[in-house]
């Protein structure tokens, strides 16, 4: 496995996939057993990762939990992520969430047990609750690398103006600056592409990708339904064939794996990668395996070989909408051409 600077904003060095620990536990009722989950964390280092990607609410506390013990003779190798803003249950209670300072200071110091660590590498806000103020969050995240809690902070699944708005904010106060985002991103869900992307390479944040199957959906596996899945047990953060673009998709992603003896995980998994070389900032994709063979299996991603045309055809056929203005300004592109000024004149005020 590589190893990337993790953005513009940083000179940390972590591997280019990221391991999720979403199902370490069973917390949810669909998850990894103790033993299942540390055949996954083992596979993962042995590949070169070192990554890890956690939160306080993953698995009702269990994720955290369980990795307090697989990291514990590695602390020092690995990159330990986790985040706060949901809750660890349910029942926590509405003291227990938010972006606000008083649940991110109780948060990461329940993590920071949980995890049997003295700090965390990266602390994630999980998701904007769309209240508290972002000199609020900034301020919060300041505070804890100041004291030796975090080194880096991020912003998870925010929109891109208040992401953009904290980096600003963060350079011109002085605050330590926002280092990533993290954003849903695949072959079935582009809408990144839009802004948030787009502001990332702008800014130099690394960004860090979840759910890279759709919850599974691109590997084909919801086709033969058996089940033992995501999509039957837990019955959220998925993908299905809902349209024709759903199944053009996994169509064409079926027929490049098969051109290439490869698994349709496989070529998902290497398009992502083929973008990160092409990025200017840093793209990890995060691995949420359930089980070892799960894992192994996506691993070997990083032996495929995506030439030119597969590129281009599963870019068409994962195509979504760029809306508006990005629609308007690439329609009038040819207006700043050729050497003619077609808009209107400014005439200079006196």
């Amino acid at each position: 496995m590589h190893y990337n600077v993790f953005g513009r904003k940083t000179g940390l060095r972590v591997s280019e996939l990221a391991l999720g620990a979403g199902n370490f536990g069973t917390g949810w009722g669909h998850g990894a057993e103790r033993d299942e989950a540390k055949g996954i964390f083992d596979g993962y280092l042995e590949a070169g990762g070192n990554f890890i990607d956690t939160a306080n609410g993953y698995q009702a506390g269990q994720s955290e939990a369980m990795l307090s013990e697989f990291i514990a003779a590695e602390r020092d190798h690995l990159v330990v992520a986790s985040k706060y803003t949901l809750g660890t249950t349910p029942a926590a209670g509405i003291a227990h969430t938010g972006n606000n300072r008083k649940n991110m200071v109780r948060a990461v110091e329940e993590s920071l047990k949980r995890l049997k660590t003295d700090h965390l590498d990266l602390f994630w806000a999980h998701m904007s609750d769309g209240i508290t103020p972002m000199e609020e969050i900034l301020r919060g995240f300041d505070d804890l690398v100041r004291a030796g809690k975090i080194h880096y902070a991020g912003l998870s699944n925010f929109p891109a103006w208040r992401i953009a708005r904290a980096d600003l904010l963060a350079e011109v106060r002085g605050f330590s600056p926002i280092a990533a985002i993290q954003v849903e991103y695949s072959l079935a869900e582009r809408t990144a592409e839009r802004e948030q992307l787009p502001m990332a390479e702008a800014l130099g944040l690394a960004a860090t990708l979840w759910s890279p199957l759709g919850g599974g959906f691109l590997t084909g596996k919801y086709r033969t339904n058996d089940g033992d899945n995501r999509a039957a047990k837990l019955g959220m953060l998925i993908h299905a064939e809902k349209s024709q673009r759903e199944t053009a998709l996994l169509d064409a992603l079926l027929a490049i794996a098969s051109e290439l003896g490869a698994s349709p995980t496989h070529v998902a998994i290497a398009w992502l990668m083929e973008k990160a070389k092409r990025s200017t900032t840093a793209l990890i994709p995060i691995l949420g395996s359930r089980t070892r063979a799960q894992l192994d299996a996506t691993l070997d991603a990083l032996n495929v070989q995506l030439n030119a045309e597969h590129l281009v055809r599963l870019d068409e056929v994962s195509d979504v909408p760029k809306g508006v203005p990005h629609e308007t300004l690439a329609g009038s592109a040819s207006r700043f051409s050729g050497g003619k000024i077609l808009a209107p004149a400014i005439i200079p005020v006196a």
